[in-house]
């Protein structure tokens, strides 16, 4: 600073100590930190109560230099902000912006005064220092009205141009080429005859899946989710391949129809409790509920297999209608509860929403340090006519229809962890077991029992920042035994194992383009040793706005 302005600062401490606490104020904004203003400062204040001494902050002590100043300035103007903590924190350095911030609010509070008959309390001195202090930082209050002026005209025009006071509008696209190869025919399952089995003859393909979220809030803490989705990408199920082994994190085909394929709203039923109501496409992996699979989770940037993505307990009651609860979602513990019903709108008998198919679910999360995360998860369901899917299109035939279409209980229970290793370095896996009861149909009481397990390896900003190397290893759902035996005289159990290999690189090239190369191999499909491995490459591109 110039000498002229050492000199103005021995004329009034009073006024030097106002602007240094209203710049500390300003420098605490500037780090995105709460501050309480004079206008807070009431005796009904949660965070700080009326200020009456300067002995009031913790960190100023009577012994200090300014003490006098600012206990005057607390007394006389008023012209004051400190933090919520009672601390004034006035060692911190400030440029020369941050005081002619602070400058700028003692102006205005001087003119307060004057203006409220107390111009008393200003005297000659402080209105001169002032006006010196003023002629010095010119050029810095300039600026800053300058900027001022510039964010109330950009405020302005996104309120008139923005799209919804309350709404907003972001959006997803993915464009995919993809292929299967490395085997001549489809995977039968175990007991059918191989020789039997249709040709495996694809066809690169290029397809997309577009969707668009309209996310409401009225509260700032309360949300309304209205997706719209649109896709036209073939599965590489049982009717392709022979196994839903080999199907893709992002496929339906819908032969890009636009669709209203989510409606919910959440809501804070108090600090510690979470609410969220699907009224339709109910998903527990999307309501907040963990998976305990961070970087590889998401269908347009994670995992590019169905499997890999997460253990298929979360996909239990896909797509219904109902309610998911969270309790203590910032603590380490958390539980988490749900019930979703697949057949909620239809009021027929054997369907709405306690009769028809359902899921009941819960799971309690430990996360006693920010790198590790253990979770224990239980699920209840009921299938009952349709099409019986009991993992959701993640293993072999027989797991997913164990009783050839007859209604089913089961109990599904899993374990699932995931470990930062460091920054950018996570490890994580899940096993699940499940045993199902056979509800009608001749063999009403047969049960069945199923398993499934997987590792992953995650590796953040892997040559670049917002890349994703990734890997996958497990057994999807195979079923391990089972009392239903067919007509034909096979039992609808797995004799084998298959495996599940997945590697994918993630290249975020901009911060709305990503490109997913990766490479999806299944060793034995079906859990049936006699089919050969299959191979899925493809090229997934996610635009994101």
């Amino acid at each position: 600073m110039t000498k002229p302005f050492w000199n103005v600062l021995r004329l009034s401490p009073v006024v030097v100590a106002a602007t240094f606490f209203a710049a500390n104020s300003a420098l605490a904004v500037e780090a995105n930190e709460q501050v309480i203003t004079v206008d807070q400062l009431t005796p009904q204040s949660d965070n700080f109560g009326q200020v009456t001494s300067v002995s009031q902050f913790s960190d100023v002590q009577p012994t200090d230099w300014a003490f006098q100043a600012l206990q005057s300035l607390v007394e006389r103007y008023g012209c004051i902000a400190g933090y919520p903590n009672s601390t004034y924190r006035g060692n911190r350095a400030l440029t020369r912006y941050e005081f002619a911030a602070g400058l700028n609010a003692c102006l205005d509070r001087v003119n307060e005064l004057i203006a409220t008959a107390t111009s008393d309390l200003v005297t000659k001195q402080d209105l001169a220092t002032l006006q010196r202090l003023q002629e010095e930082f010119s050029a810095e209050l300039a600026t800053l009205r300058g900027r001022v002026d510039s964010l109330e005209a950009r405020t302005s025009e996104l309120e008139a141009n923005q799209f919804s006071t309350t709404t907003k509008l972001t959006g997803e696209a993915i464009f995919n080429v993809s292929d299967v190869f490395g085997s001549d025919q489809r995977a039968v399952p175990s007991g059918v005859d191989q020789t039997t089995a249709p040709d495996l003859d694809t066809n690169t393909i290029f397809a997309n899946r577009v969707r668009l979220r309209l996310n409401s809030s009225f509260t700032g803490e309360d949300n309304l989710e209205i997706r719209i989705q649109s896709r036209n990408i073939t599965p590489y199920g049982t009717s392709v391949t022979g196994t839903n082994m080999t199907r893709l994190a992002f496929d339906g085909n819908e032969n890009n129809n636009a669709l209203i394929d989510k409606v919910n709203y959440a809501f804070n039923l108090s600090d510690a409790v979470r609410v969220q109501f699907d009224a339709t496409g109910g998903l527990l992996y999307e309501n907040n509920i963990n998976t305990f699979n961070p970087d590889l989770q998401s269908s347009g940037r994670g995992s590019i297999s169905r499997y890999g993505r997460f253990s298929p307990i979360y996909r239990q009651g896909e797509g219904g209608a109902g309610a998911t609860l969270i309790f203590n979602p910032k603590g380490a513990f958390t539980a988490s509860v749900a019930y979703l019903a697949g057949t909620a709108n239809d009021p027929s008998d054997g369907s709405g929403l306690f009769d028809g198919s359902y899921a009941a679910f819960g799971q309690i999360s430990f996360q006693p340090t920010q790198a590790l995360n253990v979770g224990l998860t239980y699920a209840r369901t009921y299938q009952n006519g349709g099409q019986i899917n009991l993992f959701s299109s993640t293993g072999s035939v027989y797991a997913n229809n164990p009783f050839q279409g007859a209604a089913l209980t089961a109990n599904h229970y899993g374990v699932e962890a995931s470990f930062r290793l460091s920054t950018n370095i996570t490890i994580g896996g899940w096993y699940g077991f499940s045993n199902a009861e056979a509800k009608n149909g001749a063999r009403e009481g047969d049960e069945a029992d199923f398993n499934y397990w997987a590792t992953t390896l995650a590796f953040r900003d892997f040559g670049k920042k917002g890349n994703v190397l990734g890997f996958i290893f497990g057994q999807p759902p195979k079923a391990t035994e089972n009392d239903f035996i067919q007509a034909n005289g096979v039992r609808r159990e797995d004799d084998g194992t298959s495996y599940h290999l997945e590697g994918l690189y993630k290249l975020q090239l901009t911060d709305n383009i990503a490109v997913t190369p990766g490479l999806l191999v299944i060793f034995n499909p079906e859990h049936n040793d006699t089919n050969d491995t299959v191979y899925v490459g493809t090229l997934r591109t996610t635009f994101t706005f």
